[in-house]
């Protein structure tokens, strides 16, 4: 299958080649873009995959694998942080009917990316990112604000912005995902996300 071509990712001045930085991943399809994009860089990269709000325990399990799959097929370090599911519930209780991109999903990604930021903090790991914001159906703003505010903890890390999206990021992203195979996922990953596809 031929893919769109990629435009090199453009460091901002604070970056350059060689810098570590740590992606918070929230699937193989999402994230299989950005990975390779950022190993065109030259940057220093670390996948983590931080996900308690994914349900139920299987889909959790088929999301992390093809993950790991795909990390090992390009030879980068991949980070299997906690799958605390009764933190993540106990985090966005009282907001179960909040629609997607409502302030329940900036729980979300705030809860997701404060701990990517912790881990950058204690490993000595300058800069974060997330693949959240490649999907068209987030709120790259809102994915991004979360994003700020959980390095805005530690002078030593700062959120890496990137518009994964632009110049055909997400529909490179989207042909990669079918050329490897990768399991498609129907729904967010939370319980109430699958509720509401249900419905």
């Amino acid at each position: 299958m031929s893919l769109p071509p990629r435009q090199p990712y453009q460091l901002p001045e604070a970056m350059k080649q060689g810098d570590k930085i740590l992606l918070h991943v929230c699937c193989a399809p999402c994230s299989c873009e950005i990975i390779d994009g950022l190993l065109q860089t030259g940057l220093d990269l670390t996948v983590y995959f931080y996900n308690p709000n994914i349900h139920p325990q299987k889909e959790y399990d088929i999301r992390k694998a093809e993950v790991v799959r795909f990390c090992a097929d390009r030879s980068v370090p991949f980070i299997d942080a906690d799958y605390d599911t009764d933190n993540w519930f106990a985090r966005v209780k009282g907001y179960e009917d909040e629609p997607e991109r409502g302030a329940r999903c900036t729980l979300c990604f705030e809860m997701r990316l404060e701990r990517t930021a912790l881990y950058a903090h204690e490993h000595g790991i300058p800069f974060i990112g997330t693949s959240l914001s490649i999907s068209r159906h987030k709120d790259q703003e809102q994915v991004h604000a979360a994003g700020h505010r959980a390095a805005f903890s530690y002078d030593d890390v700062a959120f890496w912005d990137y518009n994964w999206r632009q110049r055909g990021g997400a529909d490179r992203g989207a042909a990669m995902a079918k050329e490897h195979g990768f399991y498609r996922q129907n729904y967010c990953g939370c319980a109430f996300s699958r509720r509401d596809r249900e419905q």
